[in-house]
This record gives C-alpha cells, structure tokens and sequence, in this order.
C-alpha cells in the first residue's frame, strides 16, 4: 500500500448527472480572509447541503490561480502553477481569460449544484466576481455533444489517483492536483453535415461502439491521436471530468473541458498538439467545429491545506 499523505480533495469521484463549474475573479480590494475562511469552511458547507439527499454524491474541489495564491497565501508557490498559457496558430485560438478561484460542484441533482453554489457566491459577494458559470449535464451514455464517448481513456481507481495526486516531486504541496479549464463552444449544424465516417476519422474512434481506430487507419491528426502523450516511452494519463452545457435555442453550447494532472505539462502538449499541431501545422480537426472561449490553470491543494490555510503573513 502507498503510504499515507495528506488528503486530497474529491478530484478522482464518479462521474454525476449534473455539475456547475463556477470561476470567480477576486476583486482588487478583497479580503483575503475572507475566501481563506470560506475554503476552511468548503467540507461543512458541503455536508450542509449534501444531507438532504446523500445518495446524490455531492461533491466540491476548490482551485486557485497563480495570481490569487500569492495574494491569498503568500509564501512558495506550487511548483508548476503559473497563469494559463494562451495558444493561436492562424484561427485557432486558446485564449487565457480571467479567473482566481475555480469551484467544481458535482451531484448526481442540480438542485444540489444549485444550491451550493449559491451559498458559495453569499459567502463570497463581497470580495469575488463571477468570470464563468457553467451548468453540465450527462448526454445519454456520457456522450458529448458531438456524439461521441467522453472520457473513455480515462484511468480508473489507483491508477486514477496516481495521474492526479503529486508526490515527492513537490512534497510541500502533496496531495495537491493542477486543473486545466475550457469552455468550447461547437458549431454542430456544420459538425452534424459531416459524414459519420469523416467524424471518427477526426475524433480517431468509432461513434457508434466508442472503439478506438486502427493505427492503420487512424489519421495523425486525430483527436485522439494528438493528445496522447508519452514521456519516457509510458503514457501520460490526465483525468478529464468534461460535460456538456448549453441552451437549445441559443449559439452557446458545447463542451466544457475539465482535466485534472499530477502535472500541468501533460495537458499542455496536449493542447500544443491540438492548437499547433504536430508537427506543426498538423493539428487537431476538432478545432475547425470547436472554438474554445476561456482557458485557465489552477491548483487544487489538499483538503488538508484547504481546513487551515495559510496567510500572507504566515509565511516564513
């Protein structure tokens, strides 16, 4: 057995029906304490509301940006958080947009999300902002809404903890996770014109049965082919917690990709591959039907961190 560390926050849960994804921006005069407080008080909020129903699975990670962690706990820094780091190559775009506190709330109800989520923005109206709010919800058998399997590579039990949890590397922050975010919006009037077999050449699976392509077969600009990532001949495994989300009579709907990593890095080149290419110019088609609009980066202490913060003036 591995030997015992601090505890993590809920970041490797089972997949829910609903879930809210709340980024905040601190505003320039905000009391620190405050949000301090509310991250100690994050397990008892979550009880709080997650009594009503416990079978719901009710569930919150709380994520900090670089800029916010300086100003909220002051001392060293997570060894590999910095702000998100904004990618374009001819018209693609992954932007860096505002954002200092991430909230995942997860249940299998969105009253629940609802609720929590209120209670997070009372607790914080005087010192944060809402940047992005977004409410997902399962699409049939965890489908995106392009029609194809989301999360299928996903890694399950100890090997899902492993991906995500940092060690020794960064022994201050063990326990801890980074979390990459983006909002995509997708154009599926002109996604759904597509033949079904040019789809899963572009997505590098079959849509139907979520079975993988062929090496033979399998275009190098696949999804799925340029976002695997290897160090040291072994893959890179990250953990995506993705949804859906949109209005049917609106234009923004689309995917809102959430992937959690022992390491920023893995996730990175995956979008390097995607937005760039590799190499260049061989890039993800994904992107000619999908237009992401916010990117961030942000670490997820441990739950044992979030119980007794640090302030500023803490820091030795």
């Amino acid at each position: 057995m591995p030997a015992a560390g601090p505890a993590s926050q809920p970041v490797v849960s089972p997949l829910t029906r609903a879930a809210i994804y709340l980024v905040l921006s601190l505003k320039p005069d905000a009391d620190a304490s405050v949000v301090r407080d509310v991250a100690a008080d994050l397990a008892a909020l979550v009880r709080s509301v997650g009594f009503r129903d416990p079978q719901s699975g009710l569930c919150c990670v709380l994520g900090f940006g670089a800029l916010a962690w300086d100003r909220l706990f002051g001392g060293p820094r997570p060894a590999e958080l910095h702000p998100f780091k904004e990618l374009r190559a001819d018209a693609r775009h992954a932007p860096a947009t505002p954002g200092d506190l991430l909230f995942h709330i997860r249940a299998e109800r969105m009253d629940l999300c609802f609720e929590l989520a209120s209670r997070l923005m009372d607790r914080l109206a005087d010192v944060a902002t809402s940047a992005d709010e977004v409410h997902g919800f399962r699409y049939f058998d965890a489908r995106d809404l392009l029609g194809f399997v989301d999360g299928t590579e996903n890694p399950v039990d100890q090997a899902a903890v492993d991906a995500v949890r940092i060690g020794d590397e960064d022994a201050a922050f063990a326990g801890g996770s980074y979390v990459i975010v983006q909002k995509y919006l997708h154009d599926l009037r002109a996604w759904n014109a597509l033949p079904t077999e040019t789809q899963e050449r572009i997505v590098g699976r079959r849509k139907l049965s979520d079975i993988e392509l062929d090496d033979t077969v399998k275009p190098s600009y696949a999804h799925n082919a340029l976002t695997t990532i290897e160090e040291n001949g072994r893959e890179m495994k990250i953990l995506r917690e993705n949804m859906p989300f949109g209005r049917a009579g609106e234009a923004e709907f689309g995917t809102y990709f959430i992937g959690y990593a022992r390491s920023p890095r893995t996730i990175e080149q995956m979008l390097e591959n995607m937005f760039i290419g590799r190499p260049a110019g061989n890039y993800d088609r994904l992107l000619d039907f999908s237009r992401a609009v916010t990117g961030g980066l942000f670490f997820v202490p441990s739950a044992d961190f979030l119980d007794d913060p640090p302030s500023p003036g803490a820091a030795g």
